[in-house]
C-alpha cells in the first residue's frame, strides 16, 4: 500500500467502495449496481464517491479484476499444493478450487461467467490478464506433464486434419506462453477448460434442476476424472 497518509486513505476508501459494491452485487445484481447507493452506504454525497471511482463501469471493472484475481489465486495455490510432479493432482485441485469459489461466491461468479451486464464492456487491457489465470494454469499443468513424459496419451499426436486458422491461433498461444505441448493436446486443454467451467456453471446457476442430484460433488468428481482421462492425466 502507498506510504503517505493521503495515499493510504485513498486506497482505504476505494477498498470500502469495492466492498460495498460486492455487497450490492449479491443483493441487487450487477445490472442494478449504483454509485449513489454506494455513497449512501458510505455516508457521503455521491460526488465524493466519483472522486475515487468515476463511473458505475469503473466499479464493475474493479469488481471483475478483483474476482478474477481471487479465483485465479485460489486455483493456482490449490494446484501448487498438490506437488510439482503430481500433474493429475494439480488438475483436480485446480478444478475443485474453481467449483468451491463459484459455489461460495455465486454473485461474483455470475459477474464473470453469467449474462453480460447491459451497457458494460470490460476493458481488455485491465481484465485479460486476471481473466486468463485459470486457463493458463491449466495448460501449464498439461505442458508440464508433456515435458515430463507423464501423459498416458501419445506424446505428439497428430491432428486429424489441417487445423487451418485454429492451428495458427494455437501456435501463437504456444509462442506467448512458451509451451511445448502440440496442437492436438493443447486443443484438449482448451476444451477441458470450457468443460470445467460448464460443469461449475450448471451447478452455480441451478441448471441441473432442483433435487436432480443429491450429491452434485460426486458428479463433479466424475467429470474431473473424465476430463483428466481425456488429457492423459488419468
Amino acid at each position: 500500500m502507498p506510504g503517505t497518509p493521503r495515499e493510504r486513505a485513498r486506497e482505504q476508501t476505494i477498498s470500502d467502495i469495492v466492498r460495498i459494491g460486492r455487497e450490492q452485487l449479491a443483493s441487487v445484481g450487477a445490472a442494478a449496481l449504483s454509485l449513489r447507493a454506494v455513497a449512501r452506504e458510505l455516508g457521503v454525497v455521491s460526488s465524493a464517491v466519483y472522486r475515487y471511482v468515476k463511473s458505475r463501469d469503473e466499479l464493475l471493472t474493479l469488481l471483475v479484476v478483483e474476482a478474477y484475481n481471487e479465483l485465479g489465486g485460489e486455483a493456482e495455490r490449490a494446484a501448487a499444493a498438490a506437488g510439482a510432479s503430481d500433474y493429475p493432482g494439480q488438475f483436480r485441485a485446480l478444478g475443485r478450487a474453481v467449483r468451491r469459489w463459484g459455489l461460495r461466491e455465486p454473485a461474483r461468479y455470475a459477474l464473470l461467467f453469467g449474462s453480460p451486464v447491459p451497457g458494460y464492456q470490460a476493458p481488455a487491457e485491465r481484465t485479460t490478464g486476471p481473466g486468463t489465470r485459470i486457463p493458463i494454469a491449466l495448460v501449464r499443468i498439461l505442458d508440464g506433464a508433456y515435458r515430463a513424459d507423464a501423459l498416458a496419451v501419445p506424446k505428439a499426436p497428430e491432428p486429424a486434419a489441417d487445423l487451418g486458422p485454429l492451428g495458427r491461433d494455437l501456435g501463437e498461444l504456444r509462442r506467448q506462453l512458451d509451451l511445448a505441448v502440440p496442437d492436438a493436446l493443447l486443443v484438449r486443454g482448451v476444451l477441458a477448460w470450457a468443460s470445467l467451467f460448464g460443469a461449475v456453471s450448471f451447478e452455480v446457476f441451478g441448471q441441473y434442476g432442483p433435487q436432480t442430484f443429491t450429491a452434485p460433488e460426486l458428479l463433479f468428481e466424475h467429470q474431473l476424472d473424465l476430463l483428466a482421462h481425456g488429457l492423459g492425466l488419468g
